[in-house]
């Protein structure tokens, strides 16, 4: 069985799902600032150890998927985001394009971008615990 069969497997298995934990530093600082709690590097690693840590995540999330500063972060019992979610038996997994940008010459529409420099990215997110992306819309 390929690797990425075993990982699949791995991540639906007893009917768990993916969870997107995605959002990036613009969308947690929404998050966060509609209840008035300041948008820090902390306080979003915080938010998000506190997510990963959950009960819950043993019995429903089978993935999960980060964003480029989540999959960076270290929690405060010293453990990788990568390896907190590990622990709970959860597959990491990282949003590799590099965000939506205004179309040239079409101010209306947005393109998403992430193809320059996708590789070394994705070399990088590998040594740091991923193993899945998911693909684009």
């Amino acid at each position: 069985m390929s690797e990425l069969n075993k990982i699949a497997l791995k991540i639906l298995s007893n009917g768990r799902g993916i969870l997107a934990a995605d959002e990036s530093t613009g969308t947690m600082t929404k998050r966060l600032e509609s209840v008035n709690v300041l948008s820090t590097s902390e306080n979003r690693l915080l938010f998000r150890e506190t997510l990963f840590s959950s009960e819950s995540m043993k019995n429903c999330i089978g993935g999960v998927i980060l964003y480029d500063e989540t999959i960076k972060q270290t929690t405060n019992s010293n453990k990788t985001i990568p390896e907190l979610i590990s622990s709970s038996g959860a597959v990491p997994g990282i949003k590799v394009d590099t965000g939506a940008k205004v179309l040239a010459n079409s101010p209306e529409e947005k393109i998403t971008e992430g193809l320059d420099g996708l590789r070394e990215r994705l070399k990088e997110y590998h040594k740091l615990g991923a193993r899945f992306t998911p693909s684009s819309k």
